[in-house]
């Protein structure tokens, strides 16, 4: 799946480990999110899409549909 997670969190100057702490995630899974190594769970995502303020579907592009 592709995302936007990379870009947002640059924009807002966070590190890895800056969003990992808002999501409760390790710096890990943000890693791998990011590099399309692991699709977030649907809670996850709805947690990712509150903290950018944002809704899903402009973070996540499931582009095998």
């Amino acid at each position: 799946m592709k995302n936007q997670l990379k870009e947002l969190r640059a924009a807002r100057k966070w590190s890895q480990v800056d969003l990992a702490a808002l999501l409760n995630v390790s710096r890990q899974t943000i890693n791998a999110i990011e590099n399309g190594r692991y699709d977030p769970s649907l809670p996850l995502a709805f947690q990712i899409a509150r903290v950018f303020q944002l809704p899903i579907e402009s973070i996540f592009d499931d582009e095998a549909l």
